[in-house]
């Protein structure tokens, strides 16, 4: 699924360019012309990365970025003409992640753009692994503490019914047969019926909202990688 981008800038023909560019490489992209339009559709979306000029009516960039921070850690780099270092200081410490000048080189944008959404990526599955919790659609496993929580709703899974979503949930896209699941969480000396393992999907499955477990017919069962 494509990087989902909110451009906020009041120059139409810098937004149309910066516009065209980012969905050229392939990000999705919404466009604001001033403060108050920038925010509103920040709060509307789910977005991964904010484009964010300073000059601007009804609400200046430096008052939306710091709207913007009391409620999240979202990427945002500011693309402004003020390049003054008094400018730059009171950015960053609103706690932008990056401050480019006008005029500006698109291919740097883009390069930058790119290293500030990797590393916003590499630091959210740095807080999973650390939390040992596994995020994935409206599903919330926190291993630790032997819990599942979708939609904000506890469920009350078995044990043998946690460990088959634990397994299907940290290898995302690999198709489990029967025969593996068995061997791994029932151990190579069970010797019981392996349609079991049908058993135990089908009351999971009754327990969750969301049709997360495929089918893959005459296979076994998969989850499909997060977007």
């Amino acid at each position: 699924m494509s990087k989902k981008i909110l451009i906020v800038e009041d120059e139409i023909a810098i937004q149309n360019i910066l516009k065209n560019y980012l969905e050229d490489a392939g990000y999705d992209v919404t466009t604001a012309d001033d403060g108050v339009d920038g925010f509103s559709k920040w709060q509307g979306g789910d977005f991964d990365l904010v484009l964010l000029d300073i000059m601007m009516p009804k609400i200046d960039g430096f008052g939306v970025l710091e709207l913007i921070r009391k409620e999240s850690n979202v990427p945002v780099a500011m693309i402004t003409a003020m390049g003054d270092v008094v400018d730059q200081l009171r950015a960053f410490e609103l706690q932008v992640d990056d401050y480019i000048t006008k005029p500006f080189d698109m291919k740097l944008v883009l390069v930058r753009i790119a290293a500030l959404l990797r590393r916003s990526e590499a630091n959210s599955q740095l807080v999973k692994k650390e939390k040992n919790v596994i995020k994935y659609q409206n599903l919330i496993m926190d291993i630790d503490a032997f819990e599942v929580i979708e939609d904000d709703v506890k469920l009350y899974l078995t044990q043998k019914e946690f460990e088959i979503l634990r397994v299907l949930l940290e290898n995302q896209d690999r198709v489990y047969t029967r025969e593996m699941l068995l061997s791994q969480l029932w151990g190579y000396d069970f010797f019981g019926n392996s349609r079991v393992v049908n058993v135990h999907i089908q009351n999971l499955r009754g327990k969750m909202s969301g049709d997360y477990i495929e089918t893959v017919r005459g296979v076994g069962y998969k989850i499909a990688k997060a977007d």
